[in-house]
């Protein structure tokens, strides 16, 4: 009986272990998504909802100081594209987006916006805002208020993703390997989790500066760009490194790639390869074989 519990024991072991999403060695493209308009200042982070079978690119730009002939809203527009990687429109609701994902709880696609933790002194429109959408998906560019500024952001460039389990966000500090986990009631991050690059054999020079992934699979939660080795590192909710899945090595990073130009969404990394198309493309790849 006793060896029975024990063979009991150790299958259900190995079956959790299993459980545990595969690292793909070399990253699997998913999809392109060439951009059908020149970004307004820079492409951000990418957003997908299954629903609408829609991604949606945000741009960010600083706005214009306000004066009488204008309003203080950024020029950076929301773009959206249906699953082949075709254009289908465009929309201005007058935030300087950082992040941008779909909420399965609120049901919205909602922007994180730069500053929101007015690490840089106050602007206008900055926070969290949801962006409306048709019936169909379409953008409009009508908005509404989330939440406002939050100093539990830490960075002001921050590029956080969101966790709808926890309702919670992870936000990568810049020059560090630090993500602070937020929720968006708090004024205080809720904890910090320090990565562990020396293992990854990484410094946080090489990596993405503002930005870290959420996967969603559990003990491989974060997902984060090696631009300066062309790779994506995978660590769990408590900063271990837990391995690497190879980017194209002909894959042409540049300067900005450690920015801005990532995202994850619809189960996959996303990076911005500039020199492809007229104003860049997006792949999206697969380092996670969770299925």
């Amino acid at each position: 009986m006793r060896v029975l519990n024990l063979l009991f024991s150790v299958a259900l072991l190995m079956s959790a272990q299993s459980a545990q999403a595969e690292i793909i060695p070399e990253a699997q493209l998913g999809i392109k998504i060439p951009l059908a308009k020149k970004p307004t200042t820079r492409p951000m982070t990418v957003a997908h909802i299954p629903s609408f079978k829609r991604y949606y690119i945000a741009d960010g730009g600083l706005a214009p100081m306000g004066n009488e002939m204008e309003s203080p809203y950024s020029k950076s527009e929301v773009h959206s594209y249906d699953e082949d990687g075709k254009y289908v429109n465009s929309s201005r609701p007058g935030y300087d987006n950082r992040s941008i994902y779909f909420n399965p709880n609120t049901n919205k696609l909602e922007t994180v916006t730069y500053n929101i933790s007015s690490d840089v002194g106050f602007s206008p429109n900055s926070g969290i805002f949801s962006i409306d959408l048709a019936e169909n998906g379409d953008l409009k560019n009508s908005s509404a208020d989330v939440f406002g500024f939050n100093p539990a952001f830490g960075d002001s460039a921050t590029m956080p993703s969101y966790n709808p389990e926890t309702n919670q966000y992870y936000a990568k500090q810049e020059r560090s390997n630090k993500v602070w986990v937020v929720e968006a009631k708090s004024r205080e991050k809720i904890r910090e989790i320090a990565l562990d690059l020396k293992a990854a054999g990484v410094a946080f020079d090489d990596v993405s500066d503002h930005f870290v992934g959420y996967s969603g699979v559990k003990g491989q939660e974060l997902v984060m760009l090696d631009v300066d080795h062309k790779a994506v590192l995978i660590f769990d909710l408590d900063g271990k490194y837990i391995g690497k899945s190879e980017l194209p090595k002909n894959l042409k990073l540049r300067s900005q790639n450690h920015f801005n130009g990532t995202g994850y969404a619809n189960g996959m990394l996303f990076v911005y390869h500039e020199p492809e198309g007229e104003f860049g493309t997006y792949y999206g790849f697969k380092v996670l074989n969770d299925k």
